[in-house]
């Protein structure tokens, strides 16, 4: 007597329902791929909601780097965000390593093109993780660029708001200045 088993192969469910969503969208499939993206330093987040509209090219805020005229730029860390349906929550971060000088002008820069509406950038002493001691650096439209603060350690944020209503995004440097 021959057993004949109920058991369906992973593979041959997945590619009918796969199929089924085909039929249902009209004969046309759309693909989304997210790429992880390299961070300066890595911070436990909470992640609130995960899912990526198909248009979007990732699943979080793009990096942003911040540059002195004529210097290697720096990822920042990536503290709070919202992005898309989701986002994160962190507390004030230390930040990403860079050493300039006093009054130097900093510019910040986003990765996978994506557009600023405005930007903040404040600053504490180095070490607070609460905001305490906040000073305004700068704030504006496009170009994110900025004075760097006067000489010592600072964590310095910039909270950039992303055009077409995308999000908005929380970057964190460690500031040595000279």
């Amino acid at each position: 007597m021959r057993h004949r088993s109920n058991h369906r192969s992973p593979l041959a469910v997945v590619s009918v329902a796969l199929l089924a969503v085909a039929c249902q969208a009209g004969g046309t499939t759309t693909s989304v791929e997210a790429t992880p993206t390299a961070r300066a330093a890595s911070t436990p987040r909470s992640s609130v909601g995960t899912s990526v509209a198909p248009s979007s090219p990732a699943a979080q805020p793009p990096d942003a780097s911040i540059a002195v005229d004529g210097g290697d730029p720096v990822v920042g860390q990536l503290g709070s965000f919202t992005w898309l349906d989701g986002g994160s929550d962190s507390p004030w971060l230390p930040g990403a390593p860079i050493e300039i000088g006093a009054g130097e002008p900093l510019t910040v820069t986003l990765g996978d093109g994506v557009n600023v509406v405005d930007w903040t950038a404040r600053r504490v002493p180095a070490g607070t993780t609460d905001g305490t001691g906040v000073a305004l650096l700068g704030e504006g439209g496009p170009p994110v660029a900025f004075a760097a603060p006067g000489p010592g350690a600072w964590s310095t944020q910039v909270t950039i708001r992303f055009a077409d209503d995308i999000g908005s995004a929380t970057y964190y440097w460690q500031l040595t200045v000279r």
